[in-house]
């Protein structure tokens, strides 16, 4: 009995027919609700609704197979630092690393700030880091947000929560009539507590999806520039950014 054919969920049809339009020609084109994912045989009749032919559908299927996926790092649980590494074939110059800068402009709706490190480019804006990595074998794009604010949310709501409901279970515990106020203070103030948690905690998943989405768009357009074109003779190398 064979397997199920693979099915592209929602990011992935999007990021497909991204890359598969770039290949075909620079103008953008918005993808149609996956509902519960795709064949490649569907997202082909879709291309060739749109002009791309099966064999390009097929190659951006497989490049989007390749870009990888994006890594949460937790704290209690909470997703605190978004991660996305996308590695190159071949070497970007420095007119495409301008391309990627514009794509990140667009995408994360900021203008941000280039720097410049040796064989490093970067671009950011606050915790939100993109930067192009070179070595003497290996070259990658390099996505990373996080979240610093969330983090001291996190860690005051659940001391607040912690002490409070420390001191309010020693006071049931220790007095044979314990004060109604105090102990109605103290759970107020452990409900407090737990709130603000509960509140980041919403916040970070919500936030986390959308650094999630907007990586994995900015990656398909990485692997689709990598993929589209040869590399120029301007093309960012060791030894001409040593010179």
């Amino acid at each position: 009995m064979s397997a199920p054919e693979r099915r592209f969920n929602e990011a992935e049809v999007a990021a497909i027919i991204q890359t598969a339009t770039h290949w075909k020609e620079p103008r953008r084109q918005s993808a149609p609700s996956a509902g519960e994912g795709l064949t490649l045989g569907q997202l082909q009749e879709i291309g060739r609704d749109i002009g791309i032919t099966p064999d390009v559908m097929s190659g951006a299927a497989d490049a989007v197979k390749d870009v990888g996926t994006t890594e949460f790092r937790h704290f209690l649980g909470l997703p605190l630092r978004v991660e996305r590494n996308v590695k190159l074939r071949r070497r970007f110059s420095e007119d495409e690393w301008e391309q990627v800068v514009a794509d990140l402009q667009e995408i994360f709706h900021s203008a941000g700030v280039l720097s410049e490190d040796g064989s490093l480019r970067q671009w950011s804006n606050g915790h939100l880091e993109a930067a192009l990595e070179v070595n003497a074998i290996t070259q990658r794009i390099r996505l990373r947000t996080f979240k610093a604010h969330a983090l001291v949310l996190t860690g005051a709501g659940s001391g607040i929560c912690g002490v409070a409901s420390g001191a309010l279970v020693s006071t049931l515990l220790t007095s044979a009539t314990p004060d109604m106020r105090l102990v109605t203070a103290l759970a107020v103030i452990a409900a407090a507590g737990a709130s603000i948690v509960a509140a980041t905690a919403f916040r970070l998943k919500s936030w986390a999806r959308h650094s999630d989405r907007r990586m994995s768009e900015v990656a398909a357009r990485v692997i689709a520039l990598d993929r589209s074109q040869r590399s120029s003779p301007d093309a960012l190398s060791v030894s001409k950014i040593a010179d």
